[in-house]
């Protein structure tokens, strides 16, 4: 099948039209009368946002997912949230090795290409994704379900505890509670629990592989030290931004130790990174902290991971560049290596083009929709970041969006997760061609 759809469309153009025919499939799943709860009506606009945001990870509702959908709807979901997360080529792969049917060339490039593997030699990292994402979601699970059984029971405990852990590791943001975490706020436990689950979908396989493999090797890839660090550096910086800005969460709640409110300003600096599960209403921030989660939200996790955003190794590697320009070295260089040129190029673009694409959304939304008078254009920048990011945070728009704004928080969607490069790709049918000559070079002024 693979090999008569590359005859005939790219690779960017099928990894597309993959997602978004899991996305019909979902919509169609979830447009069934068995897939809400009695005395709800069946909306066709709610089953595609629904379907698009948890195929595209990302967990912003115009309906509450534990009120609106049944069991059967909300199993739906699950299913989405995974397949979104992992990768469709992932399950292609998996049902390969199932059937213990050899894969044609064409279908490991595609893998290769749906999971940013640099060359074919790294398409072992598809077996570990496979092995590594099932041992985490279900060592997770069994963790949640000893909180999630006290509180509502054996068996609805199992659910929840599948349910929400399968969100935390695709860094989904759906929840079966109605308001996310705010109920767990006390309950340093469970918060620990979808932070780890959280952290491990947002690493990169190829991150893991590194790790799980440092032993054998003792070397790290540049790319896993570039995706540390950088998530070290903007991890601690997320925990004192926020400390200051919320006054450590004090504003928040006067019921929580100070311990608590410590633990859960570094739940608050992990869940933005396109994790979407939150303890407090972001309605309650400061006008500096929405700035701040506007930023994280738009950088997001690392490549090949379960996060979006433009991604932990872009805004890394175009800081380092903008450094070395600065002081006037003609090099890139970290951890005693240089970045390619291509690489600089193509966080360049993927820069320009991601703000591009936000700030055309931004002006759309801005222009169609009936927004609150008070920062309307803050409301408007997080949620279209949010949407971007893959992080479903809200604070609370997306609900009363009309058609024009759906299309637009979905289309974001969709290119945040399924990617900018591959999205443009598929759209303009890029093929370039070599030129037998080089036009003059001459400079132009810059600053």
């Amino acid at each position: 099948m693979i090999e008569l759809f590359h005859r005939r469309y790219s690779f960017p153009k099928i990894l597309t039209f993959g997602f978004l025919i899991i996305i019909l499939i979902g919509t169609l799943l979830l447009s069934l009368p068995i897939s809400i709860r009695p005395g709800e009506t069946p909306d066709f606009m709610t089953a595609l946002f629904t379907s698009t945001s948890a195929t595209c990870v990302t967990g912003l509702t115009l309906v509450p997912t534990a009120t609106h959908w049944s069991l059967f709807g909300q199993v739906v979901i699950a299913m989405l949230m995974e397949v979104g997360g992992l990768g469709f080529m992932t399950f292609a792969v998996m049902m390969s090795l199932l059937i213990r049917s050899r894969m044609r060339m064409s279908t490991r490039l595609l893998t290769q290409e749906a999971l940013n593997l640099e060359h074919l030699s790294q398409f072992n990292v598809v077996y570990l994704i496979i092995r590594l994402s099932l041992i985490i979601q279900v060592v997770g699970m069994v963790f949640l379900w000893f909180d999630f059984k006290n509180r509502y029971g054996w068996l609805k405990g199992i659910w929840f505890s599948i349910f929400h852990a399968i969100s935390a590791f695709c860094n989904a943001g759906f929840d079966l509670t109605g308001n996310s975490l705010e109920d767990y706020v006390q309950d340093p436990y469970l918060l620990t629990v979808m932070a780890m689950l959280i952290i491990a979908g947002s690493f990169g396989f190829l991150v893991w592989q590194d790790l799980l493999l440092f032993h054998k090797r003792r070397c790290l890839s540049l790319h896993t030290q570039l995706v540390l660090r950088t998530g070290a550096v903007l991890f601690v910086l997320s925990v004192i931004i926020y400390t200051i800005t919320e006054h450590n969460l004090t504003q928040f709640s006067n019921h929580l130790t100070f311990g608590q409110r410590v633990f859960n300003t570094i739940f608050m600096s992990i869940t933005p990174r396109t994790a979407g599960l939150t303890t407090f209403p972001y309605t309650k921030l400061s006008a500096a902290g929405i700035s701040f989660t506007i930023i994280l939200m738009f950088i997001g996790g690392a490549p090949g991971s379960t996060a979006g955003g433009i991604k932990t190794t872009t805004i890394g590697l175009l800081v380092i560049q903008s450094l070395a320009t600065l002081r006037g070295q003609r090099d890139t260089t970290f951890a005693h290596r240089r970045f390619t040129d291509e690489n600089i190029f193509r966080a360049l673009t993927l820069m320009v083009v991601a703000l591009a694409f936000l700030l055309i959304s931004i002006l759309i939304l801005v222009e169609t929709q009936a927004l609150p008078k008070h920062d309307s254009l803050a409301y408007v920048t997080f949620e279209a970041t949010a949407a971007f990011g893959t992080t479903g945070i809200s604070l609370g728009i997306t609900p009363s969006l009309n058609f024009a704004g759906k299309l637009v928080i979905m289309a974001l969607m969709f290119v945040g997760r399924v990617g900018i490069y591959t999205v443009m790709y598929s759209i303009f049918n890029a093929h370039p061609k070599q030129r037998d000559y080089h036009y003059p070079k001459e400079s132009v002024l810059i600053g």
